[in-house]
Parts: C-alpha cells; structure tokens; sequence
C-alpha cells in the first residue's frame, strides 16, 4: 500500500508541474497576442536610446568638425532639447530649433567646434504618451596645428583715408575661399568693401576710393575652427575696429625735388626734400604710412645694399614699403641738397637734426601725419611700386583688386 501512495504522490506532482508550465505558456501567448491589458513578462518598453536618437554617438571622442549635431525622435517629438558647449572654461548653450514636426532638433549653426565637448539633454514623448529623458555627451577634436592672421591697423587706432585692412598669415592658406568667407570688413557709412589675396598667406581689404574721413571701420574675424590647409584650423574668434581721421595725401615730386602736403583737400604746405639719387631711386607710386617710428637704425644690409651706411638714430621715421622705403628726417646731408639734388638710397628725406628736431621740416611733418596717410610719388626714373609691397594696393586697378578675391 506504501508503494501505491507514493506513486499516487509523484503522479500528483508531475501533473502539478504540467499545469505550472501550461499556465506560463498561456500567459506568454497573451503577451504576443496584442491584448492591452496584461503587461506579461515579455512586454519591454523601449530603451530611452531607441526613443530619443542623437548624433554623434554617446561618449564618442575627437568627433571631427564636419560632422553633424542632431537629436531624432522617430514616431514621437521632442518636449525640449538643450546643448551646451565647454571650451576654454567657459560653457555656452548652443542654439537650435525643432523641426519636422517636433521629431527632429538642429543647431543654428552646423559646424562643430574644435577641442570641446557638448552635453546634450533631450526630453521627448514617444507614440504612446510615454515620457523618456536623455543625457548624452561626446567630445570634438583637438587640433595639433593652427594657424591666426597677423592684422593692420591697430584696434581703436585713428588712421589715415589710404589705410588698407591686411591680415598676413603665419601659414600658408589653401583653402582660401573658407577663410575669405571667415572674414568681414563693414563701415559706417556704408561702402563697398572687396577682398583681394597676395600670394597663399596674405589677405587684404579695400574700398573702390580712399576711405571718408570720420568712417568707422569694423573687422570681424571668424577663423577659429576654419581650416584653412588640410589639417590647420584657425585660431581666431574676435572684432576690432579703427576710424579713419581727416584726409592727408601727400605728393613727392622726384624732379622737382618737393613734397606737396594736401590736408582734406587743400595745399598745406610745400616742403624740400631729397630722393633717390641715380642708381638708387626711390619707386613711384601711392604708398601708405604703415610704421612711425621717432628714431630708429638704417642698416643697407637689411635692405639688399653692401655696407653703404648703418645710421644707428633715424629721425622721424615713416616706413611705406617692406622692402625698406621710408620717409624720414635726415641730419648728416648737406642743407643745401633739399630742394635741390637727389641724394638717397632710395627713400625721402626731409632736413632734420641730430635727434630730431620738433621745428625742422621731418619733424613738423611727422606731428601731422598719421598710420594710414598716402605718400605718392610722381617723377621719379622707376618704376611703380608693387602692389603688395607694403601697403601698395591703390595702385591696382578696381577690377583687378576684385579679381583678387577667392569666393568667385
């Protein structure tokens, strides 16, 4: 009888056991069959990663800048979205806006920045009603080369009406037209403003004629993240400004041996000088007072000549070339050759004294020029000034200079 109980007990349990798995089976099969009201085992709600989609990926590092920044939500839409940018301990929200019908966010501006990391939080809702939020971060990458422009004139400098915006590199720039676009040169009045390139690492701005006096002049520069070579972004994010002050051109009469000095339009003064003599002229054309120096050194061989001279105290220096064209005072020439010979090694002298003298001819000059003022030379047995000589620009034609530009 024992053993009949005992077989009883495990046939007992065995049907138990196959009612437990039938009833687990019963319920899996409701959870598939799309009924609303179980909730069974199998019923997972999405992820918030498959709700709320951003691009790029979660912890990703040295994300590249021309890839792009987006938040998705597929079959749902967006409640808000916010960006914030960390870079050079400064964090600043990116702005953005939600389109497609709420199942998309983009940033206003779709360029990332280098060498920072964005934070991303999201909140969306998805076709059910069911809320889910999302925090996400990534990193961008860091340069190893960078390149900045070296700019004239100074900021908040008063400058003369022939001053000429120029930035010159310290790369050589190959994709020139995203730098040009980088960069923008307005004026109040309004003018016409033109670029123009010298070469792969210089880029000058201009106007059609001579700035008016009293033209406030602002140059924005938007270079940072803007690669100018292949693999060399820029480094600059700033705007400056100048205003150009009354108008003075002064002439250089190589053969007649005189400077003409015409303030906002009238005869100022006429004064003698002496220019490049024979062998040694000085260029013809408009130049621009890019340096004034009160005293400085002339070395010939700084400048292409043997050992000619080294004058350690210049006078009254006004540089208007890089190639070492200067108008300046001069002290150790006999008085009697201003006005009268052409003695210099190519530049223009006016009479001075030993350290300059506040009442000489240089020194009265000097006291009324300014960076900006346009020296031109007329007469002389040479040739024009090269455009890019210094400021030599005024010398190119309008539809050349515009030709110049790179964004045809």
């Amino acid at each position: 009888m024992r053993h009949v109980h005992r077989r009883a007990r495990r046939a007992g349990a065995a049907l138990a056991a196959l009612l437990t798995w039938a009833g687990l089976l019963a319920g899996a099969a409701g959870c598939t069959s799309g009924g609303s009201g179980g909730g069974g085992v199998f019923d997972k709600p999405p992820s918030r990663e498959e709700i709320i989609r951003i691009s790029p990926a979660d912890g990703s590092e040295g994300v590249r800048p021309g890839e792009r920044l987006s938040v998705r939500v597929p079959g749902g839409r967006l409640e808000s979205v916010r960006v914030v940018r960390s870079r050079d301990a400064r964090r600043t929200p990116v702005p953005g806006r939600v389109v497609a019908g709420g199942s998309r966010w983009e940033p206003a501006d779709g360029r990332l920045a280098l060498a920072a990391r964005y934070t991303v939080d999201a909140v969306a809702v998805d076709g059910r009603g069911r809320r889910f939020a999302r925090h996400a971060t990534f990193t961008t990458y860091v340069p190893r080369e960078r390149f900045i422009g070296y700019v004239a004139p100074e900021n908040r400098s008063t400058v003369g009406t022939g001053m000429i915006v120029s930035l010159e590199f310290n790369r050589e720039i190959t994709h020139r037209a995203a730098v040009e676009r980088a960069v923008r040169v307005t004026a109040v009045p309004a003018v016409e403003i033109r670029p123009h390139w010298f070469g792969r690492d210089r880029l000058d701005f201009r106007p059609r004629h001579y700035w008016k006096p009293g033209t406030r002049v602002t140059v924005a520069l938007r270079l940072r993240d803007v690669e100018g070579a292949p693999g060399v972004y820029g480094l600059q994010d700033r705007t400056f400004s100048f205003t150009v002050g009354r108008s003075q051109v002064s002439v250089v009469d190589a053969a007649a041996h005189t400077l003409r000095v015409h303030r906002d339009g009238d005869l100022l003064a006429t004064v003698p000088i002496t220019a490049g003599a024979p062998g040694t002229t000085t260029y013809n054309g408009k130049m621009v007072v890019t340096e004034m120096l009160e005293v400085t050194r002339m070395d010939s061989r700084t400048v292409g000549f043997g050992g000619e001279y080294d004058i350690p105290d210049v006078p009254h220096a006004m540089r208007l070339t890089d190639s070492g064209t200067f108008l300046h005072g001069n002290y150790w020439a006999p008085e009697d050759v201003f006005g009268r010979t052409n003695v210099s090694h190519g530049c223009v002298g006016l009479r001075d004294v030993r350290g300059g003298g506040a009442h000489t001819p240089a020194g009265w000059f000097f006291d009324r020029s300014l960076v900006g003022d346009v020296v031109e030379v007329v007469r002389s047995k040479d040739r024009k000034v090269a455009p890019d000589n210094g400021l030599g620009g005024w010398n190119m034609s309008w539809r050349k200079w515009k030709a110049g530009s790179a964004v045809k």
